[in-house]
């Protein structure tokens, strides 16, 4: 079929690329219309190559129904990727609520794409960047304020239950409407916009412009349309846009420099008040500390013996820079309430209402470490500047 009589969907974009025909599918990750859009195209195309907007890491998560059972909780938390993955969570369950609402699997519209390339026998290109390097993209050039602002927000989304029809979901897809949101979400997070989706935008465009074969239907979210668009038609090196942030100045400074002004503050209290002045402080240190970090795992319903442990636990870790408080809670709440692989199996379905998020073991072990990790750095920052007003 020539590309006069091609009748596609008003969702795909055609561009001319060194010689190849690529057709992008834009779509609403929870839309049946998408999920009609993409097979349409490919029945209308007859392409060579399907692309996805998926990595290995997804795509393994949505085809392989057990891939949750091999989670090793333990080392989830002593890899310090609880934050990651509580991110992932949220942004899943988001996509279940509207689901829910709507009759369609999230990324029903990739699966679909990914079915009709293996029954087809067409080469399938996993086009996005590995989640795990975006999220630490995205979480490693923010600032410290920003990602605290970030994580508050995340964690409020948890308590969202707002009803979305599919009429808002089709008005989503609109490129305007797209581009305005985004508009707004930079103005609040600026290098959130720019890791999340321009940086991916650049990734997809090139993989796309890469695969193989003369005819190329690639199934992408709609607001990355434009910014593919835009991109493909010039080669770009991807090696700089899967580098890991360095590790910052200000988060090493801090990381080492709090604990040693605390210390500080205790020798020059001993000088400055004597024996009673550094007990004293010693008190507010463990206190406040341990109190506040005990309050996040309560928070997180932890294990009586984890509250206490946090308790214990968060004055010492929060003067030792290689070990967090919420990760000795996390620790010990997993190994009093250990998940079965019951837990595991259910973790998607759990995270789409915030009992669940709460009642299952997994999530709730995540919440329990960032919880608690919070508490002890409000209650170093309240604890320590306690004491420096009692010194000087």
């Amino acid at each position: 079929m020539t590309e006069n009589e091609l009748d596609l969907p008003s969702a795909v974009s055609h561009v001319t690329v060194d010689g190849k025909d690529v057709y992008l599918v834009g779509t609403a990750h929870v839309s049946k219309e998408s999920v009609d859009d993409v097979r349409t195209t490919i029945d209308q195309v007859g392409p060579d190559c399907v692309a996805v907007e998926l990595c290995p890491a997804r795509h393994a998560a949505m085809t392989q129904q057990d891939a949750w059972k091999k989670m090793d909780i333990f080392k989830v938390i002593r890899q310090g990727k609880a934050v990651f993955l509580l991110v992932q969570l949220i942004m899943s369950s988001f996509y279940r609520k509207l689901g829910e609402q709507l009759g369609v699997q999230p990324g029903a519209e990739m699966m679909e794409g990914v079915k009709l390339a293996r029954e087809r026998d067409l080469e399938l290109v996993l086009a996005d960047r590995d989640v795990q390097v975006t999220l630490k993209r995205v979480w490693g050039y923010l600032s410290l304020w920003n990602k605290m602002k970030l994580l508050v927000e995340l964690l409020g989304s948890i308590f969202v239950s707002e009803n979305v029809d599919e009429k808002m979901v089709e008005e989503i897809k609109n490129q305007d409407q797209l581009e305005n949101i985004m508009g707004a979400f930079a103005e609040s997070f600026p290098g959130v916009k720019e890791r999340l989706i321009d940086e991916r935008d650049i990734y997809l465009a090139q993989k796309i412009r890469s695969a193989r074969g003369q005819r190329i239907v690639a199934v992408v979210g709609a607001g990355h349309v434009p910014g593919i668009m835009q991109e493909i038609r010039q080669e770009t090196d991807l090696a700089p846009l899967v580098e890991l942030p360095p590790r910052g100045r200000t988060g090493l400074i801090l990381k080492w420099g709090i604990p040693l002004a605390i210390v500080a503050l205790f020798v020059i209290g001993f000088f400055r008040g004597g024996a009673s002045s550094s007990i004293d402080a010693l008190w507010i240190w463990f206190l406040v500390n341990g109190l506040l970090s005990g309050a996040g795992a309560a928070i997180a319903l932890a294990h009586p013996l984890t509250i206490a442990a946090t308790f214990l636990g968060a004055p010492l870790t929060s003067l030792n820079p290689m070990i967090a408080a919420g990760w000795v809670a996390g620790l010990v709440q997993a190994w009093v309430k250990r998940p079965t692989v019951a837990d595991l199996e259910d973790l998607p379905n759990a995270v789409c209402s915030v009992k669940g998020f709460w009642m299952n073991p997994v999530s709730r072990i995540l919440l329990v470490v960032v919880l608690a990790n919070v508490g002890s750095s409000l209650g170093t920052f309240i604890s320590g500047s306690w004491i420096a007003v009692r010194v000087f």
